[in-house]
Formats: structure tokens, C-alpha cells, sequence
């Protein structure tokens, strides 16, 4: 009993990988720093379009704004080191990488469940109460929700990496997967893992079920209003975001569900990886895309910078605007 009570934790963890070929992982690492790349560019460019273009100071892309930096924030935490060792020999991470690893990727993650569902109730009150979607959605009100969703998430995997970091894990220090992930490491720990789990399933019922229902119902009311309602060009540009944010959330909680939710008899390891991969990697890669090109206004902010950056090289440079 003294033995199973004791935390014991290894000083470094073993992470298995996507695969042990060599010619895969090389093809792997080229094709997954592509994807990277795109995702940093094309997230921080959105960025850069909403705080550039005045007209896009609205709700909307505040929050558009603020994921983007989330998404640039999720990808950096796991990608990078699973580059690294795709090309290393020893897989190894040591336990204080690992822990921090374990926090911010919950963070992030959970805080992206938050702000999506935020984006939705964004959409649902301008296309469900246009007339009082400016007394509703203040400057201050956007902050407010924003920085709520930023600090939920900072909060609930604070307590996540708490119960996982109190397993006993002895000589099981072998993760199989990418990355230092809450399920992973709580499936290697021997003991008395319960209150991990039951840690796990009450922080999935809060930040993954409760967020998307919010998101469900935002999205009723929305179709009972769009089929109830006679609306002019200016609702049906709001309806036309609506598809975005959609795409989004299928992409990010249909691979999320399908690993957390899956029964534990039909999730198999390859499944889990794959599943980490689209969210982690490819989704953050995506998004930007889905968002410019189905958004006029994206697009035309974006030639517009471009515009000014050909005008500032016709006039010579940066030193033509002083």
C-alpha cells in the first residue's frame, strides 16, 4: 500500500513516434514543415490584416484575431519537438519538457474549445438581434469573453497536469505517441488512477461537451431565424461567416471527440495519432484558408496590404513614407 501511495516519476520519458521507418519519417518531417510553416504565416498574416485594416475592427474578427494567435500558440507547443525527432535517434524528453509540454498543449486546446463556442454566440447574436448587436457586443464585453476563454483554459490544465502529474509511473516511462498528452501518460502510470480519470471526464463534460452545446444551440436559433426571417444584403453577409466557423468546428471537435469520446475497446493507438495529427498540425494550417478565402472582407484587406507594400517599394522604400 506504501508503494502504490508513493508518486514516482521518471526523470525523462521515451516518446514512441509516428513510426519507426526511416524513409517515412523523413517524407514526414518535410511534408509536417510545410504544414507548419503555413500555419505560422498564414495565422500571424490574419493577424496582421485585422490590426491593419480599420475595417475590420469589429467583434467578429477580434475574435477571429485572437485565435489566430491561439492557433500559432497550439501548433508551436507540440510540432516543433516532434520535428526534432523525426530526424533524432532518441526520442527522449525530460520530465520538466514534458510537464510543461503537457500544460500549455491543454491550455491552448482547451481555451480554443472555449473561443469557438464565443464565436458562435458573436454569430448568433448578429444575425439573431442585428439591431442590438453593437449595445450587445462592446469593446468591453469582446475583452471580457476573450480573456475569460483564455483564462478557463490556463485554469482547467492547471488541474489537469496536477492530477496527471501525481501518478506513480515508476519504470514506465515508454509514451506511445508524439507528445506529452494527459490520456497517454495516465494510460503508463500504475496505481491508483482514478482520480486522474475522473479529472479527465469531468474537464471533457466542461470544456469539450459544454462549449460545443453552446455552439449547437447558437446554431439552432440561428436556423430558426434565417427560416423564420426576410433579411437584406447585410444579414446575409453575417449568414455567409456562419459557414466558416463551421467548417472549423467540425475540423477541431470531430478529431478531438473522436479520441476523447471513442470507447477504449475501439481507439485503437494508430486512430489516436492520426486524429492528434489532423488537430495539432493540420487544422491550425487550414484555418486561415477557410477564413480569407470565404471572407471578402479578409481577402480584400489583404490586397490592400499588398497594395500598399507595392507603393511603398515604387516610392523607394520604407524611407518614401518619412
Amino acid at each position: 500500500m506504501k508503494e502504490s501511495n508513493q508518486t514516482t516519476l521518471p526523470k525523462e520519458f521515451i516518446l514512441m513516434g509516428l513510426t519507426d521507418n526511416a524513409t517515412i519519417k523523413v517524407a514526414l518531417f518535410a511534408v509536417f514543415s510545410v504544414i507548419y510553416i503555413t500555419a505560422v504565416i498564414g495565422n500571424l498574416l490574419i493577424v496582421v490584416l485585422v490590426k491593419a485594416d480599420s475595417r475590420l475592427h469589429t467583434p467578429m474578427y477580434f475574435f477571429l484575431s485572437n485565435f489566430s494567435i491561439l492557433e500559432v500558440c497550439y501548433t508551436s507547443t507540440v510540432v516543433p519537438q516532434m520535428l526534432s525527432h523525426l530526424l533524432a535517434e532518441k526520442k527522449s524528453i525530460p520530465l520538466i519538457q514534458c510537464a510543461v509540454q503537457l500544460y500549455f498543449f491543454l491550455s491552448f486546446g482547451i481555451t480554443e474549445c472555449f473561443l469557438l463556442s464565443v464565436m458562435s454566440y458573436d454569430r448568433h447574436v448578429a444575425i439573431c438581434f442585428p439591431l442590438h448587436y453593437s449595445l450587445i457586443m462592446t469593446k468591453r464585453t469582446c475583452i471580457a469573453m476573450a480573456t475569460t476563454s483564455w483564462v478557463g483554459g490556463f485554469f482547467f490544465s492547471a488541474v489537469n497536469t496536477a492530477f496527471t502529474l501525481k501518478q506513480s509511473f515508476g519504470d514506465h516511462n515508454k509514451i506511445d505517441h508524439f507528445l506529452c498528452e494527459m490520456p497517454a501518460l495516465v494510460s503508463i502510470a500504475y496505481g491508483g488512477t482514478h482520480q486522474a480519470k475522473m479529472c479527465m471526464f469531468i474537464s471533457c463534460v466542461f470544456t469539450l461537451i459544454l462549449p460545443l452545446s453552446l455552439i449547437l444551440v447558437s446554431y439552432t436559433r440561428i436556423l430558426y431565424t434565417i427560416l423564420g426571417s426576410h433579411f437584406g444584403m447585410g444579414m446575409r453577409k453575417a449568414i455567409s461567416t456562419c459557414s466558416s466557423h463551421l467548417t472549423v468546428v467540425t475540423l477541431f471537435f470531430g478529431s478531438v471527440l473522436s479520441i476523447y469520446l471513442r470507447p477504449k475497446s475501439s481507439a485503437s493507438k494508430e486512430h489516436v495519432k492520426i486524429a492528434s495529427v489532423f488537430y495539432i498540425v493540420i487544422t491550425p494550417a487550414l484555418n486561415p484558408f477557410i477564413y480569407s478565402l470565404r471572407n471578402k472582407d479578409v481577402v480584400q484587406a489583404l490586397k490592400k496590404l499588398m497594395h500598399k507594400s507595392r507603393e511603398i517599394n515604387k516610392s523607394g522604400g520604407w524611407e518614401g513614407c518619412w
